[in-house]
């Protein structure tokens, strides 16, 4: 019953490398979409993990899916700062153009 707490994992894991392969292609609403289907991927999460735990074996398992997801994000929000400055500056009206 636990090993579909993992599934859940991976699928966080997958949307998180098909956020970072949009941010690397400059596809900001595939990657804002995604970032929706995470949120709801990490709420069914939490509600299925409450009632279930993981052994051992899975919970090492979930700490290196985790460490992966966290490297996206990383490299997602690294790609992202150029974008939002752009988007700030666009919004204060200092450019008409965006990156």
């Amino acid at each position: 019953m636990s090993s579909n707490l993992i599934h859940y994992y991976e699928a966080i894991e997958r949307a998180s490398q098909d956020m970072l392969t949009a941010a690397r292609d400059g596809d900001w609403d595939s990657v804002v979409k995604l970032e929706g289907a995470c949120a709801l991927l990490i709420s069914q999460l939490k509600h299925a993990a409450s009632n279930r735990s993981l052994d051992s074996t899975e919970k090492q398992l979930k700490s290196r899916i985790m460490q992966r997801i966290l490297v996206n994000d990383a490299e997602v929000r690294v790609l992202a700062e150029p974008w939002l400055e752009g988007l700030d500056e666009l919004l204060a009206g200092r450019s008409t153009t965006m990156h």
